[in-house]
């Protein structure tokens, strides 16, 4: 008997039953699929939809030929998107909220940093209480602060404007900024910096060499986070703010006649140029773990 004979007997001894009969094929085999393999997907198709229709309906009106008033559609133009600062304001509004989004992002960048690193690794007195009173800007709802703060300005004779969005953007900005790099921080480990003290290296270059390029992440995610807070925060910036207009405000003001076709076309080229950069980080991220 060849060996290719032996073979097909083996496989058809293995495919029989006990009582001599052949086993259904491997396919007929299959379970028939359950509620939750059906469900699931469906779900997460349908909350995908829920969220993505808002930024399709922005992006579709970003064309839209609505002039000033941009509720119905009208007809299709490429002219929003060739003059994004047609509207009156709406450029001067994105200017501002840009540049109270990166000085809020870096003062509370760096004071939540170092807040984090010395309620982790240094016991003090107050520490407890600090860890508490951290929590609260993030619990305490935004009119509360908002009116808050606007009470303290105008008790200490300040008028608001640009440089009291500032501070109050910093406020609510630092305890985001603290909790997320304070995560980072526990999850060190520190018999790193104390390998590089016991290689003579100082306190300092410890810090800028070792503790700082682990903490990175943390503190690049708490930027990030921080940045669109700030961008995005309209209540406590429209206590705050007096005059000065930022790109949520001027959202809100102009709702009332229909906001105009070129606030949709700034909101898609954020949208735009975030999604491109998540999907360049992701890129790198699998070309790294790859090589």
């Amino acid at each position: 008997m060849s060996a290719g004979q032996v073979l097909a007997g083996t496989e058809l001894a293995e495919d029989a039953t006990p009582d001599g009969h052949q086993r259904a094929p491997a396919a007929s085999r299959r379970r028939l699929p359950r509620l939750g393999d059906v469900l699931l997907p469906a779900y997460v198709a349908l909350a995908m939809l829920y969220l993505m229709v808002p930024i399709a309906y922005t992006v579709a009106f970003s064309f839209n030929d609505g002039g000033r008033s941009n509720i119905s559609w009208r007809g299709f133009t490429l002219d929003n998107w060739k003059n994004p600062c047609g509207a009156p304001g709406v450029c001067g509004a994105v200017v501002n909220s840009l540049t109270i989004g990166a000085v809020a992002t870096v003062v509370a960048t760096v004071l939540g940093t170092l807040i984090a690193i010395a309620l982790v690794r240094y016991r003090f007195k107050g520490r407890g209480p600090i860890n508490l009173l951290i929590f609260l800007p993030m619990a305490t709802p935004e009119v509360v602060l908002g009116a808050s703060l606007l009470s303290q300005f105008l008790n200490l004779r300040i008028t608001p404007g640009y440089w009291t969005v500032v501070v109050a953007h910093i406020m609510f900005c630092l305890s985001f900024v603290v909790v997320t790099v304070k995560a980072r921080v526990s999850s060190l480990d520190p018999a790193l910096e104390e390998a590089a003290g016991d290689l003579y290296a100082s306190p300092l270059t410890t810090f800028w060499r070792v503790t700082l390029p682990l903490l990175a992440p943390g503190i690049v995610a708490a930027a990030l986070l921080s940045f669109a807070l700030s961008f995005d925060d309209f209540i406590i910036t429209n206590f705050n703010s007096g005059s000065v207009d930022t790109f949520p405000k001027f959202v809100y003001v102009a709702a009332a006649r229909g906001i105009p076709a070129q606030a949709n076309v700034i909101g898609s080229a954020m949208f735009l140029g975030i999604l491109a950069v998540v999907v360049i980080g992701r890129a790198l991220s699998a070309r790294r773990s790859r090589s």
